[in-house]
């Protein structure tokens, strides 16, 4: 174990080691301090599964001592990192050698890398060109698994490559892992075979969902998600998290007496098809063989740029040598195999320093406190700043001002901080403290209960101000062209626009003397302006930006009144007599339309020319869908959503915005969610694809 003042050394050192190696790289003198930053890391992520840095920066860190030692081998000690993988073991589990050492792999990171791979690979062999078997490198945890005479006996992680810990229990949870397997059927009596154990990214989600309705804090991500849940030593509670495995190397098998090698044990891609034929998830379906090294390069930039597709997380590719001959041939080292490489992508994950703590104020009020970091690159982007939500979040996380911080950016979503690293503290780090005044008008912010947000309350805040009129203009809103953030933004502090109605009185004669505003610029301006006179009701509805209510609950008011301004009339009871409103949604609509600046503002609106008239009604219920509602959930295999519930309200139908028993029909898509198991206890919602129910409108 290490005392946190080691801990805070070890990653002094680590973040000194990672800036030497962008410039020049460490030299002889950091040995020592190389092989003990990798051993503390080692531990952190093999034992404790606790990494304080990004896989890549390890990477960086393991590469740098690689190449040291290569060109000074007399340097080189028995205890380097780069001669055995990992140290020490839990003692939740008993201990379970390996049949054969799972060794790491070692790592490429563009085609050069791939191109030097193949041509040791050639030196080796003595072969022109050798045929490669690529899959994709899944990011979860290792584990190894023994059958004999066809039965599991035993399931392992992957611990220090040597031996791992025996988890035979939890492994038998795992559905896609059997617990008979016929390899007698091959001959074999006995085989050891390696494979990742994940959560997909569905059950993941589904699962942090879990955790936040019990209030406790939502798991960090699939990976260490996965190496937790087999650590665990209830397995009713690892049976819960729906773990899957890929199957994906057979490192050991003996036969039964008297029976030759089977032919499907003479190469890489025989042994996936044998696994695969035996019930095991085997990469069977994404790999693909290569005659050469130039159709693995393409086939790892095309899986690369599709790989937010899968419904599993995935790091990098794997490159091996097909010819279990050839194999042998070329052997390995004490950390690699010389026979296979890992090609891997763009890091998701990275460590930052946490600079700084600004507060941005929304069109709600909102006040939002976004962490500004040393820029870090992140999945391909360059991260600088990263919303941090509100102060529950902040006090959960444990996060201070020059806090070292673990950031991922998983598919293309917003990057998000993981965790704090407080072990790395020097003792400088500063609390945050959030404001008890707006950062931009000074009004003493207000938080309702129940409700992690705090708000500025003053409606003609300027922040807000902008907020509002940016949701107006939005192409979702009421879709006015040649706005954009920015120069709603620059109007506004030109005194050129002051508020919504701002826009349809806008001086387009000192809009045409900005630098960068021509008069066509200004024409299309007009225009989109003059168009946005012509949206439906429950565009301007949505646009208003009343809290809580979206797309759906826009249609649902813009169809309950002849005229805007009749909702100053409702009660709240009378608003929760609508379609999908509830207590919640009532209550903001009621305080909008009780509010005397909103009401001002529509009829401002109203004499500038946008009709807040509901001329919806004449064409209402006229389709052959009269009277039937539908909710769409999930990803449709050739409709966008907002296409979808067009066509069934042009058919008369009408869009609920959640699952009850008011509704008909659920159009279900890929990946549909919470709203399908829902709608499966309800007997009269019919559940129906997107194919049923395009024949259901009559379109094709």
């Amino acid at each position: 174990m290490y005392s946190a003042d080691e801990t805070r050394q070890l990653q002094q050192a680590t973040r000194t080691l990672l800036k030497k190696n962008q410039t020049g790289g460490p030299d002889t003198k950091d040995l020592e301090s190389l092989r003990d930053v990798l051993r503390f890391h080692e531990h952190r992520y093999y034992i404790l599964n606790d990494p304080l840095i990004a896989d890549v920066e390890y990477d960086q860190l393991y590469k740098a001592l690689e190449k040291l030692e290569l060109d000074h081998p007399k340097l080189v000690t028995p205890d380097s990192p780069t001669q055995r993988v990992g140290k020490g073991l839990t003692a939740s589990f008993p201990a379970a050698q390996h049949l054969v050492p799972m060794l790491s792999l070692d790592n490429s990171y563009n085609s050069d890398d791939l191109l030097d791979f193949d041509r040791k690979a050639r030196e080796l062999t003595g072969l022109s060109e050798i045929e490669y078997c690529v899959e994709p490198k899944f990011d979860g945890s290792s584990i190894s698994l023994i059958y004999e005479n066809d039965m599991l006996v035993r399931g392992a992680t992957r611990g220090d490559g040597v031996q791992g810990d025996e988890v035979t229990v939890n492994i038998r949870q795992i559905r896609s892992i059997p617990l008979s397997a016929r390899f007698s059927e091959y001959g074999i009596q006995q085989a050891e075979i390696r494979g990742e154990v994940l959560i997909n990214k569905k059950n993941f989600g589904k699962y942090n969902e879990t955790l936040a309705e019990q209030g406790l804090a939502p798991l960090a991500n699939p990976r260490n998600a996965a190496a937790g849940t087999l650590r665990i030593k209830d397995p009713v509670e690892v049976a819960k998290r729906n773990l899957e495995a890929f199957l994906y190397h057979v490192s050991y098998f003996s036969l039964v007496k008297g029976k030759k090698t089977p032919e499907a044990m003479q190469s890489h891609a025989g042994s996936l098809k044998m696994l695969w034929d035996l019930g095991f998830r085997s990469p069977e379906k994404e790999k693909k063989l290569f005659k050469n090294i130039q159709g693995v390069i393409r086939y790892c930039a095309e899986f690369e740029s599709g790989r937010d597709d899968l419904p599993y997380e995935i790091d990098g590719m794997v490159i091996k040598v097909n010819d279990f001959a050839l194999q042998d041939k070329m052997g390995m080292t004490s950390h690699h195999p010389r026979w296979a490489i890992a090609y891997k992508f763009k890091a998701r994950q990275a460590t930052s320093k946490l600079l700084n703590v600004e507060f941005q104020v929304g069109r709600t009020g909102a006040v939002t406190p976004v962490a500004k970091l040393e820029p870090v690159a992140v999945g391909g982007v360059t991260v600088s700043s990263i919303s941090i939500h509100n102060e529950d979040y902040i006090k959960e996380k444990d996060l201070r001002i020059g806090d070292q911080v673990l950031i991922e950016r998983a598919g293309d979503v917003i990057p998000q901080i993981v965790k704090s690293l407080p072990d790395a503290r020097s003792g400088k780090e500063k609390k945050i403290h959030f404001p008890k005044n707006c950062p931009v008008c000074e009004s003493i912010l207000f938080k309702e209960e129940e409700e992690a947000v705090w708000r500025c309350v003053n409606l003609d805040c300027p922040a807000q101000v902008v907020e509002r009129i940016i949701h107006f203009v939005s192409k979702d809103a009421m879709d006015i062209r040649g706005f954009g953030d920015a120069n709603v933004r620059k109007f506004y502090e030109l005194g050129l626009l002051k508020d919504v109605p701002g826009i349809y009185t806008m001086d387009f004669a000192s809009i045409g003397k900005l630098e960068g505003f021509g008069q066509k610029s200004i024409d299309n301006l007009q225009k989109s302006i003059s168009n946005s006179l012509t949206q439906p009701l429950y565009r301007l509805i949505y646009a208003l930006g009343i809290r809580f209510v979206g797309e759906t609950t826009a249609k649902t008011l813009a169809r309950a009144v002849q005229h805007l301004l009749d909702f100053k009339n409702y009660s709240q009871e009378d608003l929760q007599q609508l379609e999908d409103v509830g207590p919640k949604v009532a209550g903001s609509i009621h305080h909008f339309f009780s509010n005397r600046e909103n009401i001002h503002m529509l009829e401002t609106l109203e004499k500038l020319g946008l009709p807040l008239k509901n001329d919806q009604k004449k064409t209402v219920n006229s389709g052959n869908l009269t009277g039937q509602t539908f909710l769409f959930t999930g990803t449709l295999p050739t409709l966008k959503r907002s296409a979808a519930e067009a066509l069934a309200e042009e058919a008369g139908g009408q869009i609920l915005g959640g699952v009850s028993a008011k509704l008909n029909y659920l159009v279900v898509g890929e990946d549909a969610g919470s709203k399908l198991e829902k709608a499966r206890k309800i007997n009269t919602v019919k559940i129906i694809s997107e194919e049923e129910f395009l024949k259901l409108i009559g379109k094709k």
